[in-house]
């Protein structure tokens, strides 16, 4: 049979297809329950109304991100009884209880305090409302982390044993599982990626807003808290990221050369911009280095050893037994590259946003200007851009909002991908872990379905996300203004379950 279609083939392309599309949601959903739950504890610590402005706007945004996150991440669950009954019955013992632990606990916690805030806006007091998303921001926190703790211990499995007799793998330690160093570093790594993600998609809206002069107050704050959010997040993303390169160059040495293109073990070893060469000869025929650089990645020394690509797979030939223990050079080498480069480019607009946009009192009276006007781009002291150069800040600014989401995508297909021919590295195997009864054919449909209907949820998704950023802030009501002080509110509209702010 066809490689490019066997089942294993279409189904590694089928969950792919599905969880990157699933990870688009994710971060943001993570990121906007805390942004949000922030504006709306400034409302209610100043009771200025362009933070309930503002916090009505980002929470529309998010609830409309949440819910297309839901519906496409249920489908995730479903593909491991489908296409991967191997898997399942191999670690499901062990992979399904971080999952439980997510569904049971983080997701239940979510969604019930989701609903209290949502219908809430006339029936709690403000206080307690507030209290309800932030509670909704610390469960899509535990969610994450859970899901991060399984896919950790597919990077790395601990806190197992095989039971020769069943044929499976059983769990020995779930504390290990959710504890060990790689799902610590993966999830500080995630956490502070979907924050970048979370702080460019309120630069980006804010931007649009502000060049067209609309709704001003809050977008400019909005933006101030993008902006400095995404300077932060992006340091922090940095710094996790070099803190998990360091836990996959001990785990998984092989991701780690796959990264760099690096095909035999050089001390010290460079890090490569740019590389071209044969995967079938084991070498590159072109490369642009920086010399000693991935030797620090990997051990906090410019002259350490680094493996290669043809020694890892070597060691593991001898460890395992004969085959072809190297993923796909050129998806790893270059998702690596597309990864930090559009983290990368986000982090320095909004570091270059936050100096073009300081505060007042670091600017000449003649460039400040008052909350209802928007803020000059002032790139020296006395020296704002020109009318020429403004637009196109907040043009590439309005950008910068899909360069994280791209950054996310092509993290994930590294990790994943750079793990190959492994679905739980040195325990099974992908081709070993496909549903055996499932036919080509079916996995065909199934995959062409399934894509089909998120590239219509796509349009959804973007029309409803198009027509709120457009509509901007919603005006304020009496209602919004003056909330109840005592829980249950007015009760004259108690037979209309759906009466509420939004």
């Amino acid at each position: 049979m066809d490689l490019a279609l066997a089942p294993e083939t279409l189904a590694r392309w089928q969950f792919g297809i599905t969880t990157v599309y699933h990870f688009l949601f994710v971060p943001l959903t993570i990121s906007l329950a805390a942004l949000t739950a922030g504006l709306q504890t400034a409302w209610v610590r100043t009771e200025k109304e362009k933070y309930l402005r503002a916090t009505k706007f980002w929470g529309k945004l998010f609830l409309i991100n949440i819910a297309m996150g839901v519906v496409t991440g249920i489908v995730q669950e479903f593909q491991f009884g489908m296409n991967w009954s191997d898997y399942s019955r191999f670690v499901g013992d062990i992979f399904g209880a971080p999952l439980a632990f997510e569904a049971l606990i983080a997701f239940f916690f979510e969604s019930t305090f989701i609903g209290l805030w949502i219908f809430g806006w006339d029936k709690l007091p403000k206080k307690i409302h507030l209290a309800c998303i932030w509670m909704v921001s610390i469960g899509t926190i535990l969610s994450a982390y859970f899901i991060l703790a399984a896919n950790s211990w597919m990077q790395h499995p601990v806190g197992y044993k095989i039971d020769k007799v069943k044929g499976r793998a059983e769990l020995t330690d779930f504390w290990a599982v959710l504890t060990q160093n790689t799902a610590l570093s993966q999830a500080f790594h995630t956490l502070s990626a979907a924050f970048l993600t979370g702080g460019a998609f309120m630069v980006g809206i804010s931007a649009y807003h502000l060049a067209r002069r609309k709704h001003i107050r809050e977008m400019k704050t909005s933006l101030r808290l993008g902006l400095i959010t995404v300077v932060i997040a992006g340091l922090l993303t940095a710094v996790s990221g070099d803190t998990l390169g360091k836990v996959m160059f001990k785990q998984q040495p092989m991701k780690m050369a796959a990264a760099e293109a690096l095909w035999d073990g050089q001390k010290p070893a460079p890090f490569s911009i740019f590389a071209y060469g044969d995967v079938d000869k084991g070498h590159n025929t072109v490369a642009i280095e920086i010399p000693g650089v991935l030797s620090f990645l990997a051990n906090d020394d410019f002259t350490s050893y680094v493996p290669g690509i043809n020694d890892v797979d070597k060691a593991e030939q001898q460890k395992f037994g004969p085959g072809d223990y190297r993923p796909n050079i050129p998806v790893a080498f270059w998702g690596f590259r597309w990864m930090i480069g559009f983290g990368m480019a986000s982090f320095a607009i909004g570091l270059a946003g936050l100096w073009l946009t300081r505060r007042k009192f670091m600017l000449p009276q003649h460039l400040r200007v008052g909350d209802d006007e928007v803020p000059h781009l002032v790139l020296f002291k006395n020296k704002a851009l020109s009318p020429k150069l403004t637009p196109w800040y907040w043009r590439i600014a309005t950008w910068t909002l899909a360069f994280p989401l791209i950054a996310n995508s092509w993290g994930w297909i590294f990790t994943e991908m750079g793990r190959q021919p492994w679905v739980v590295y040195g325990v099974l195997r992908t081709r070993d872990a496909v549903s055996p009864g499932v036919s080509q054919g079916e996995v065909l449909t199934s995959m062409t379905v399934f894509t089909a209907l998120y590239a219509i949820l796509a349009v959804v998704e973007v029309k409803l996300l198009a027509k709120y950023v457009k509509a901007g802030p919603p005006e304020l009501t009496e209602a919004d203004l003056n909330p109840p002080t005592k829980i249950g509110g007015d009760t004259s509209d108690a037979d209309k379950p759906m009466a509420f702010s939004y």
